[in-house]
């Protein structure tokens, strides 16, 4: 199978993503936990954006800072000065996009533009940091992330956003052109299962990699699912327990 850009280059091996960085203790996209996933040896963070109100991209999953610091309001609605000064699980300061793409320049990281106010801000950021082959661009919306390409000097990787991998997941069973279905973008980032509906079968995947394009799937913390992904060779997953993932890839002889 092909890729289409060096984001995807893992020495032949599954790309395993460290979701939010990893931490067992909720400090879930913050410099700690994704200095914990790098010491554990992981090559690609998966990360969310927002932007704020003077313009710069903030990596935090939700668009308020209610849930996981001890600051209140919408990101969008508030200055870099007053975001980061909020803390994580009240310990860790919300990170800048810069800092952390900055801080490891040799790691791939998987970007997820959360909304408009981070189009601007995470496309200035990867053109300031020169991470284009680095990075991956995806967006549960395809005009946030088409309007954020659009922004870049140069290509960078990008996954079907959510109404695109449904459409390409009911085109399978069709058996619709995937070629066709999948259009501009590397990659599927999709779930493994809707509660007992698995969304995926191998000749999904084989499809898939006959068109050149990798199937990713979020978010796995169970080592038997982990193992069963696998299996059916999916070239990516992304888990909140980085430990455990490492330890199933390791013992397949699959850890990079």
């Amino acid at each position: 199978m092909t890729t289409r850009h060096p984001y995807f280059d893992n020495q032949g091996f599954p790309i395993a993503l460290a979701h939010r960085g990893f931490s067992l203790e909720g400090l879930e996209n913050s410099m700690r936990a994704f200095q914990a996933a790098v010491d554990l040896g992981y090559r690609y963070l998966e990360t969310d954006a927002h932007g704020t109100q003077d313009g710069v991209a903030v990596a935090l999953h939700d668009e308020t800072l209610d849930r996981t610091t001890d600051a209140t309001g919408e990101v969008s609605n508030r200055r870099w000065d007053s975001v980061k000064v909020a803390r994580i699980g009240g310990i860790e300061p919300v990170p800048a996009l810069e800092d952390v793409l900055g801080t490891w320049p040799d790691v791939k990281v998987n970007i997820d533009v959360k909304g408009v106010s981070a189009i601007e801000p995470v496309a200035k950021v990867i053109e300031k940091t020169k991470s284009h082959d680095r990075v991956c661009i995806g967006s549960f919306s395809a005009d946030r992330r088409r309007k954020t390409l659009k922004l870049l000097s140069r290509p960078v990787a990008s996954p079907a956003a959510q109404r695109e991998a449904i459409g390409w997941l009911i085109g399978s069973v069709l058996g619709a052109d995937p070629e066709i279905t999948l259009g501009e973008v590397d990659a599927l980032q999709i779930p493994w299962r809707n509660g007992r509906v698995k969304f995926l079968r191998r000749r999904q995947v084989e499809s898939a990699h006959k068109v050149g394009r990798q199937i990713h799937v979020w978010t796995i913390n169970d080592r038997d699912e982990m193992v069963e992904l696998l299996d059916l060779g999916v070239d990516g997953i992304v888990s909140d327990r980085a430990d455990i993932l490492k330890e199933v890839l390791m013992e397949r002889g699959q850890w990079a």
